[in-house]
């Protein structure tokens, strides 16, 4: 059943279907306000047509709630919203859970200007979740649809992938970028675990062309391209192939603030990595998470004149084939695949921690003015190949394995180790301890690089620290950004978690902490009398060590981030 009302304003306020964010940091910011029109669906109904009754009568700006309940599948398509006034969709009165043997677990087809949300509720992170699609990917978006925001959906037991965002040719429909272009295609806050293939499949990975038979004639199409892409604050587990996979997106593409684990468990080679940046994209990729998966932790495949900086990559490729040492796998691995010409790669404070293979191998001889700064890279797996076998290298190029001698890098103070413990880090939570060698030995040009791993400043004192994290990051010189974001620390944590931000009036205030998955595990209200700086305290010692959730009600926005247990 479908229920629709217009009004002018409603009595209560929904989430708006456009999330601001500050770029890089650590957290999502909603605004919450009216709307002029909602429809309700029931989970009766698999197909939502903008272009059939009674969902023609929706709007701009408009709202469909996705009523609670268990789903087969649903499929939405031919929705135009505008740049200002997206269209919402979003559940209501608790979660929409979708289990299907179909293809597809949800598919958005022929949109325009779309939020699909699942925030309906603020005690679900995770207010639409897909259990299981038997037969293909969680959700699909696709047939030159455009300006799509997807947050707060969880995604689990795909036999293909979890996201795919691309819009491809075919002798139906010969789609290209002369004619059209994906923009603004925004993923966040987000949790896949056990997709068959890839977590994200982002943008066409046949950006030099795809070759179509039709009517007997063979022709080569450029598929089209993507403008505007921003993937960030996702938990991605335990992929088949690639955790995060972006391609032809070479205008204003950012992958940060993601959380990637156990990767490439299929082991198909060419689809192994935590984050692939494929052939014509130019992404910024930064302040990334990738632990424990079987593939490189990031390729950088792409059109170069990008920056990866503040990842922690952790045994990249450690237990893929652990016997075979010709079977490489790396920390970070750069390719000419399809680098334009003197593009420079540049790849500035990052953790490396045991790869498999070596830290970071550069394979471009056609980028030029490439820097390598600033990285602290911890027993790569080919020290003792490259130190005790027949080669021409020598262990200390495990490191920075730079095979073609031609190419064009400078590396600058980066601090290369065997051991964890000659570094002065946390084996655990990797924070720079006191009397680290890494403190103030950073490079000073550092690509315009503000913040740490933490999204917390970066510089501290008068000099950088190597690494993705500074050293003592200057809590108490940041209430100046407490109108923007919260500022949560120690992060990781172990005891006490103390939360602070700006309020400038009285209100209501709730504060929900969940699994990584979204299940609740405490919720607390309190009410704010006084304004100004506002300190929560939250106990945290009797959960157990792993990657958690915040979120902060106060009356009219939302601030969600993530956090460490250890």
């Amino acid at each position: 059943m479908t229920v629709i009302e217009k009004t002018g304003w409603r009595r209560t306020k929904l989430l708006a279907p456009v999330c601001s964010f500050l770029i890089a940091a650590n957290f999502s910011f909603f605004q919450l306000q009216a709307q002029t029109a909602f429809l309700a669906v029931d989970a009766a109904i698999a197909v939502i047509d903008g272009s059939a009754a009674p969902y023609n009568i929706v709007q701009p700006g408009d709202t469909v709630y996705l009523m609670a309940g268990t789903r087969d599948k649903l499929l939405i398509r031919n929705f135009k919203g505008t740049a200002g006034k997206p269209v919402t969709f979003i559940n209501k009165d608790g979660i929409v859970t979708i289990n299907t043997n179909s293809y597809y677990g949800i598919s958005i087809i022929n949109c325009k200007y779309i939020r699909f949300s699942g925030q309906g509720n603020s005690n679900d992170f995770y207010g639409i979740q897909i259990k299981k699609v038997a037969g293909g990917s969680g959700m699909g978006i696709g047939s030159r649809s455009s300006d799509i925001e997807i947050d707060h959906v969880s995604i689990e037991n795909c036999f293909i992938g979890g996201i795919y965002a691309k819009t491809d040719p075919d002798c139906a429909d010969l789609v290209s970028r002369n004619n059209f272009t994906q923009f603004n295609t925004n993923i966040h806050d987000n949790y896949i675990a056990n997709a068959g293939n890839e977590g994200l499949y982002i943008g066409s990975s046949f950006n030099s062309g795809i070759k179509l038979t039709c009517n007997g004639k063979d022709t080569v199409v450029m598929p089209p391209v993507l403008d505007g892409v921003k993937i960030y604050n996702n938990i991605i587990k335990n992929t088949g192939w690639d955790g995060i996979q972006v391609s032809s997106a070479p205008l204003h593409c950012q992958i940060f603030n993601n959380t990637i684990l156990n990767d490439s468990q299929a082991e198909v080679q060419n689809q192994m990595s935590g984050i692939l940046m494929g052939g014509g994209s130019k992404c910024d990729c930064n302040n990334n998470f990738i632990k424990d998966g079987k593939g490189d932790g990031i390729e950088n495949h792409g059109l170069g004149g990008n920056r990866i900086f503040n990842n922690i990559i952790v045994n990249a490729g450690l237990t893929y084939l652990p016997n075979d040492a010709t079977q490489m796998k790396h920390g970070i691995f750069v390719s000419d695949v399809s680098i334009a010409k003197d593009s420079a790669v540049c790849i500035f404070f990052n953790d490396i921690i045991n790869p498999k293979s070596d830290g970071i191998r550069f394979q471009s001889v056609k980028s030029k003015h490439n820097l390598i700064a600033s990285n602290l890279i911890i027993n790569p797996g080919n020290y003792n190949l490259y130190e005790l076998d027949n080669t021409s290298f020598s262990g200390k190029d495990a490191y920075v394995m730079i095979p073609n001698a031609v190419a064009d890098i400078q590396l600058k103070n980066n601090f290369f180790s065997r051991t964890i413990a000659s570094a002065g880090i946390s084996a655990t939570d990797y924070t720079i301890l006191p009397g680290s060698p890494l403190i103030n030995m950073g490079y000073a040009d550092n690509g315009a690089i503000t913040i740490d791993f933490r999204n917390q400043r970066r510089l501290v004192g008068g000099l950088y620290d190597i690494g993705a994290m500074e050293y003592d990051s200057g809590i108490d010189t940041l209430l100046h950004t407490f109108n923007e974001k919260p500022l949560l620390y120690p992060n990781p944590a172990n005891g006490t978690l103390i939360i602070k931000y700006l309020s400038l009036t009285t209100k209501s205030l709730a504060v929900n902490i969940f699994t990584s998955n979204g299940s609740s595990l405490l919720q607390r209200s309190n009410f704010i009398t006084v304004p100004g700086i506002q300190q929560l305290q939250i106990e945290v010692s009797h959960l157990a060590a792993g990657i958690y959730i915040y979120s902060i009600h106060d009356g009219n926005q939302i601030f969600s981030g993530k956090f460490l247990k250890f």
